[in-house]
C-alpha cells in the first residue's frame, strides 16, 4: 500500500471530472485523477462520440442504397455493401484519437492518472485499489464526477440477446431483427442508425408518445421519418415477458398480449447516478434521491467535497457536467465562479435532429402570457437545397417586452444552430434583436430570424 498527498482529488475521468481536473491543475493545485475504466468516460468511449460515429455511417449509407435505387438528384450508384467491421474500426479510431487527446490534455496540465476503484475512507481520504495494489490519496479537496450508468429493465438484466447502448455500440454487426425499448432520446438515436443499417427494428415504449419530454410540433417529423425507414412503433406497449434462449419478447398493449421474436433487444429506459461502491455512507452526504445535493459552487454538504455531472439532480448531459468542472476547479482554486446559468441547451440527434433551449411554450405559459412564433423549414432555400425540409424553428417570449425564454428547432443539422440559441438566451435577448441581425443567406440560421421577424414585423418569406 502507498500513500499520496495532493490538493485535489477527482474521482471519475469523463467529461465533468477530466475538465476539472485540468483546469485545477492549470489553476496551480495540485491535482490527482482516479479513472476505474478509459479516460473519457462513458460520453467519449461508449456513448456520444460513438453514437454519433455509427449515426454518420449509418446516414451515409442509407443515402447510398437510396443512390442504389431509384437514385437521388440525378445520381445513381451501384449497389452499396456494408462493411461493419471496417464501420467499428473507423468509429473506434475517432474515439482512440480524441482518448489520446484527453491523456495529452491531463499530462501537459500535471494531472498525475490513477486507474483503480475509489472508495471513501472519510471526507479527506479516498483508497483506491487497482491493478498493481492499493493506494491511500489524502487531499484537502474531493470531487465526485463518476457519471451515470444505463438502467436495467426489471426482467430483463442485462446480457446475453439483452444489450444497453453500451452493448449496442460494440456490435459486431447489426442485428437482423432488433426490438429497442424506450423511445427517449438514446433509444431513437440508436434505433434509427441501426435501421438505416439494415436491422428490422421495432420501438417498444410504455408512455403515448415518443419523447415525451418534448410536445407533439417538435417531435412529429422525427415519428413521420420513422415510418418512412420501416421502424416499427409500439406506443402504450409494456413488456411483460423474456425468454433469452429462443429471443421471444411478450408484450402487453390494450390489455392484450403478444409475443414477437427479437435476435437482440436494446434496453434504453434511462440511466441513473453512479455512485456505488464510493462508501458515500462513510461522508452522509445530502442527497436529493439518488443524487448529490450541491449548491451552486458544486458544494457538497460537507467541506471539501464537491460533485458534479450526472451524480447531481439536472439533465445528465457532457455539456452541462462540463460547465460544472469549470465551477468546482476555480472554487477549489480560490477563483469567483457560481452556476448563474440561464439555461442547459438540449438535443436529439434523432432524424431530423431536435433542439430545445430554455422554456418549452408549455412550460413557460406556466410563468406568464407568451408569445410563440415559428417557421417552416419548408420554405426555408438551404433546407431544400439539402433536400431535407421537415422541421421548424420556433420562438418562445415573453408577451410583454418579447424577452426570449426559449428557442426550439426539429430539422437538418439544427444541433449546430443550438449554441446561438443558448447565447440568446443568456444575453436576455429580444425578439427584436434576432430580427434585425442579417443572417446569411442561403443557411438553416436564416429560419431563426424568420421567426423573430413573423413576431417584431413579418416574415420575408412567411
Amino acid at each position: 500500500m502507498s500513500d499520496l498527498r495532493c490538493g485535489l482529488v477527482v474521482i471519475g475521468g469523463g467529461p465533468g471530472g477530466y475538465v476539472c481536473a485540468s483546469r485545477a491543475a492549470r489553476l496551480g493545485v495540485d491535482t490527482i485523477l482516479i479513472e476505474s475504466g478509459r479516460v473519457g468516460g462513458t460520453c467519449l468511449n461508449v456513448g456520444c462520440i460513438p453514437s454519433k460515429a455509427l449515426i454518420h455511417a449509418a446516414d451515409l449509407f442509407a443515402t447510398a442504397r437510396r443512390q442504389a435505387g431509384e437514385g437521388m438528384h440525378g445520381i445513381t450508384v451501384a449497389e452499396p455493401r456494408l462493411d461493419f467491421g471496417q464501420t467499428r474500426e473507423w468509429m473506434d479510431g475517432v474515439v482512440s484519437r480524441l482518448r489520446s487527446g484527453v491523456v495529452g490534455l491531463l499530462e501537459r496540465s500535471g494531472v498525475k492518472t490513477l486507474h483503480g476503484r475509489a472508495r471513501f475512507l472519510d471526507g479527506k481520504t479516498v483508497e483506491v485499489v487497482g491493478d498493481t495494489g492499493t493506494t491511500t490519496v489524502r487531499a484537502e479537496n474531493v470531487v465526485i464526477a463518476t457519471g451515470s450508468r444505463p438502467v436495467d429493465l426489471p426482467g430483463l438484466p442485462t446480457g446475453g440477446k439483452v444489450l444497453d447502448s453500451t452493448g449496442a455500440l460494440a456490435l459486431d454487426q447489426p442485428p437482423q431483427r432488433l426490438a429497442v425499448i424506450g423511445a427517449g432520446y438514446i433509444g431513437l438515436e440508436l434505433g434509427t442508425a441501426f435501421a438505416k443499417l439494415g436491422s428490422a427494428v421495432t420501438l417498444l415504449e410504455a408512455t403515448p408518445t415518443i419523447l415525451p419530454q418534448y410536445d407533439e410540433k417538435l417531435t412529429r417529423p422525427v415519428r413521420r421519418r420513422l415510418g418512412e425507414l420501416g421502424i416499427g412503433l409500439r406506443l402504450d406497449t409494456k413488456v411483460t415477458g423474456w425468454d433469452d434462449g429462443t429471443g421471444r419478447l411478450q408484450v402487453e398493449h390494450d390489455g392484450k398480449t403478444e409475443t414477437l421474436e427479437f435476435d437482440k433487444v436494446l434496453v434504453t429506459v434511462g440511466r441513473t447516478a453512479n455512485t456505488d461502491g464510493l462508501a458515500l455512507e462513510e461522508l452522509r452526504l445530502k442527497m436529493e434521491g439518488p443524487f448529490i445535493q450541491i449548491d451552486d459552487r458544486c458544494r457538497t454538504s460537507m467541506r471539501g467535497v464537491y460533485a458534479i455531472g450526472d451524480v447531481t439532480a439536472g439533465p445528465m448531459l457532457a455539456h452541462r457536467a462540463m460547465a460544472h468542472a469549470e465551477i468546482a476547479a476555480d472554487v477549489i482554486a480560490g477563483h469567483a465562479n457560481a452556476w448563474d446559468k440561464a439555461c442547459v441547451p438540449a438535443v436529439c440527434f434523432t432524424d431530423p435532429e431536435i433542439a430545445s433551449v430554455g422554456l418549452l411554450p408549455r412550460e413557460a405559459e406556466t410563468e406568464g402570457p407568451v408569445t410563440v412564433s415559428e417557421f417552416s423549414f419548408r420554405a426555408n432555400g438551404r433546407a431544400l437545397t439539402l433536400d431535407d425540409a421537415e422541421g421548424m424553428v420556433r420562438i418562445v417570449a415573453r408577451q410583454s417586452d418579447h424577452v426570449i425564454l426559449g428557442i426550439q428547432a426539429a430539422g437538418p443539422g439544427v444541433s449546430e444552430l443550438t449554441a446561438g440559441f443558448a447565447q440568446a438566451i443568456e444575453t436576455g435577448l429580444r425578439i427584436e434583436d434576432i430580427a434585425a441581425v442579417i443572417h446569411p443567406h442561403p443557411t438553416l440560421s436564416e429560419a431563426l430570424q424568420e421567426a423573430a421577424l413573423a413576431e417584431a414585423s413579418m416574415a420575408n418569406h412567411g
